[in-house]
């Protein structure tokens, strides 16, 4: 039996953009990206905490240690710069596999998306 489980989470970092006129996605710091185990292109679900929005896009990489965290295309009307958000991703395994799998989950400044 295979189940899915969370793989990564960032957890209470700030939108720093809004940018409705992008083709789509959600640009995160690649610093926060390795720290969070994420790739580039990977599906992601985000989280506003301020509306309780939920959506799901991917991943693209954005600037080392910028703290950038820009939500792209039509998503951006389900947020405003300033919101704080969670993102998380998933992965499937077996079962037994999955009792022994931890997550990994990050916890970014709150004020300026960056790692201490």
């Amino acid at each position: 039996m295979r189940i899915e489980l969370l793989k990564s989470k960032i957890h209470g970092v700030k939108v720093t953009e809004a940018n409705l006129n992008y083709i789509g996605s959600i640009t995160i710091d690649r610093d926060l990206m390795d720290a969070s185990n994420l790739i580039e292109f990977e599906k992601v679900w985000v989280l506003n905490i301020n509306n309780g929005e939920r959506f799901e896009t991917y991943v693209i990489e954005g600037e080392r240690g910028s703290g950038t965290i820009c939500v792209n295309g039509a998503a951006a009307r389900r947020v405003q710069t300033g919101d704080p958000i969670i993102i998380l991703s998933y992965t499937q395994m077996d079962f037994e596999e999955a009792k022994k799998f931890r997550p990994t989950v990050i916890f970014p400044d709150p004020v300026t998306n960056l790692l201490a």
